[in-house]
């Protein structure tokens, strides 16, 4: 280990880092305290460019800068360490660091804490600029450091890195020189020499064994064996006393006899013995004859259980079962067919059950379909197959059919949609005001083909005005009168000493021709004649009756409040019948003057 820790360290002398550090021996601890010393030796270096940096620039941040490396971690550590114990010595502090900054950083401390009170530089390079001398009392160096006037300085090798410590140790600074203290107790079976090392303890030489008389004392180090005098022979194992126990190789893991033999254990060895196996019923031995092994009887073309059974082999038999949805008959020593349906009623299948040789199957009534699995029944949704001859409603387990306005659905099937005859119905006859026509799904109105037309309602027919919509063919002489269904054109011509008026005064369901008097000079009589109007007044009366021959009619004459009525005759035509009303206008006793109302009647055959 000396000799690798030398390399490590000159490693690190020469060329400042531990990276592709030669490895001069394959040995695990080798390599590790070459590592080691080459850190060490490192973290020495860079501690005192640590404590150099701090004395010349007063400060260590510029150099750090933003490197976190670890040798910048020992620069930073030396150089803060050093900084302080400057600052220390500056404001007249003792130079006895703190122990909780540590025990190195307390020597890097108090030694520039002391060098600052004596004006020398700690760096341990020679070209260092040197600082000027602080003036301090004789007294205060002697009480910092009592070997500060003696011209034979001591040297502090653990600060200059000069000291040969290994790892594990801990350098520490005497009089003139140094010694290396080992960081942690040797442990049992060692002892700690001057150097600071770890030497094994020979307890068989010192005596300090207790190994029994029968026993010889072996070193090892860090401890001792004991070693029984007597040797045991091969085949046998020596225990903690002494004795000498036989090994039973048949037991060992490695089994030492090839297949086919048996191991029997001797005193001190072992004999391989063949196996001659006597197998059983329902055993034979195997192709090797070593061992014996089952008979799989199921596997026999012989099939030794009869129909409807299961055979199962098992080690040196088997046996019969029968198969799933059979059961055995002790009296007829066969398998017999399970009814499940009669002997689970009502909990396999959600409607109907129906058995089979060795199972059973569920089925559903009219309406459903059987579900995946099998059991449940899910409503069947007839109406995607399109039963119905128009509209089809899905209801549980059946269906509805219904058909659309106008129709009914058929008694007969149920599904057919038969056409309503709305015109056939009791209230048939108030649908439409003339002849109600049945078609598919509905009915249509009908009006006359001549002098009608059908009313926005589609069912009432209304009259066409021909006298307005001038589609009559009265000549120009005649004057045309509407009347239901048609027109009439009449000549109408006033008597003498009568003119028209000019205008034909419309009056619902009316139409009215005015005569008014227009009496010739000089004729007397015609001025002394009271009637001054002579009005023809068209009605048209609808009825439900058509008329076969010309009839006559009366009519209630009407009370006039300044008149009464002189005279009511009926004239007698086809279809057409006049009334004539005389009006007397009386005045204080006297006729005034008189009115004649002749009133054209026209009798319809249709009534609205």
């Amino acid at each position: 280990m000396e000799e690798c820790c030398e390399k490590g360290v000159e490693w690190a002398n020469k060329n400042r880092k531990c990276t592709s550090l030669p490895l001069i021996s394959e040995s695990r601890e080798c390599s590790m305290t070459q590592v080691q010393c080459c850190r060490s030796k490192l973290e020495e270096h860079y501690c005192s460019d640590g404590i150099e940096f701090a004395n010349v620039h007063e400060e260590c941040d510029s150099h750090i800068g933003e490197n976190s490396s670890c040798e910048a971690e020992y620069f930073k550590k030396c150089c803060y360490c050093c900084l302080l114990g400057k600052t220390a010595q500056v404001q007249g502090q003792s130079c006895e660091p703190n122990l909780k900054i540590g025990y190195q950083c307390g020597i890097v401390f108090r030694a520039c804490c002391v060098k600052g009170q004596e004006g020398t530089d700690v760096s341990i390079s020679d070209d260092a600029p040197k600082k000027e001398q602080v003036e301090i009392s004789k007294e205060e160096l002697d009480q910092e450091d009592p070997y500060l006037h003696d011209g034979c300085r001591d040297i502090n090798e653990c600060i200059t890195g000069t000291h040969s410590c290994g790892i594990g140790q801990t350098c520490v600074n005497t009089l003139g020189s140094f010694r290396c203290q080992r960081d942690t107790s040797c442990g049992t079976g060692y002892e700690l020499t001057d150097d600071s090392r770890c030497k094994d303890i020979d307890e068989c030489e010192t005596g300090t064994h207790n190994c029994p008389p029968d026993f010889i004392c072996q070193n090892t180090p860090g401890s001792f064996r004991c070693r029984p005098k007597l040797q045991c022979m091969n085949g046998f194992i020596q225990d903690a006393l002494g004795n000498c126990i036989d090994i039973n190789e048949c037991l060992s893991t490695n089994m030492p006899c090839p297949a086919g033999q048996i191991c029997i254990n001797t005193d001190g060895s072992y004999t391989c013995q063949r196996i001659s196996p006597s197998c059983g019923r329902g055993y034979h031995l195997n192709e090797d004859g070593t061992r014996c092994v089952d008979v799989d009887e199921c596997s026999s073309s012989n099939q030794p259980c009869g129909e409807g059974h299961v055979c199962i082999n098992g080690p040196g038999n088997y046996r019969c079962e029968c198969k799933s949805g059979y059961s055995f008959d002790v009296i007829s020593r066969t398998c017999i067919d399970i009814n499940e349906c009669r002997r689970y009623p009502g909990r396999l299948c959600a409607h109907k059950c129906e058995n089979t040789p060795g199972s059973y199957y569920c089925t559903c009534t009219m309406g459903f379909k059987l579900s995946s699995d099998g059991r449940s029944c899910e409503d069947l949704n007839e109406c995607e197959s399109s039963p119905c001859s128009q509209e089809c409603a899905n209801v549980y387990g059946s269906y509805q059919c219904y058909c659309r306005r106008g129709f009914q659905l058929s008694d007969i099937d149920g599904i057919s949609c038969e056409d309503i005859d709305e015109c056939a119905l009791p209230t048939g006859g108030h649908i439409c005001s003339f002849r109600c026509v049945n078609i598919p799904g509905s009915f249509q109105c009908t009006c006359p083909s001549t002098g009608y037309r059908l009313a926005p309602n589609a069912r009432n027919c209304q009259d066409i005005d021909e006298c307005v919509t001038e589609t009559h063919n009265c000549s120009f002489n005649e004057t045309c009168f509407n009347i239901q269904g048609g027109f009439r054109c009449l000549s109408l011509e006033c008597p003498e000493n009568y003119r028209k008026s000019g205008d034909t005064v419309r009056l619902e369901k009316t139409d009215t021709i005015r005569c008014i008097k227009s009496c010739r000079p000089n004729d007397v009589n015609c001025v002394l004649d009271p009637v001054h109007t002579i009005s023809h007044t068209v009605i048209s009366l609808p009825t439900f009756r058509e008329f076969t021959r010309p009839e006559g009619k009366w009519f209630q004459p009407l009370s006039v409040p300044t008149g009464v009525v002189r005279q009511v005759r009926p004239i007698v035509g086809p279809f057409h019948a006049i009334l004539k009303l005389e009006m007397n206008y009386v005045m204080g006793g006297v006729v005034s003057h008189r009115n004649i109302v002749n009133v054209h009647i026209f009798v319809s055959e249709y009534w609205f």
